[in-house]
């Protein structure tokens, strides 16, 4: 499986950048001195497919399955926080 690794800044709300592996990621955060999350996500497969498909959720109420829940829905392989560059 091929996966992104996407920085969000502490403050933000949208990916700052995107990676397409670990370490070009935390060089960018370490050089920078940022604070945020970086987390990895299946490439070309939505996050609710992929958790479904690898049994990380199921569907139990009927909202799950709307438009709005899945177009909502984040569900992340790894994740690591990061103040001022170093990763906590």
């Amino acid at each position: 499986m091929k996966t992104v690794w996407s920085f969000i800044g502490l403050h933000s709300r949208q990916p700052s950048g995107v990676f397409s592996g670990f370490e070009a990621a935390e060089d960018w955060i370490r050089r920078n001195k940022l604070s945020g999350t970086l987390s990895e996500f299946p490439l070309d497969v939505g996050t609710y497919d992929h958790a479904i498909a690898n049994e990380l959720f199921a569907p139990k109420k009927d909202h799950q399955n709307t438009p709005d829940f899945i177009a909502d829905f984040s569900s992340r392989l790894d994740h690591f926080h990061y103040e001022d560059g170093a990763r906590q």
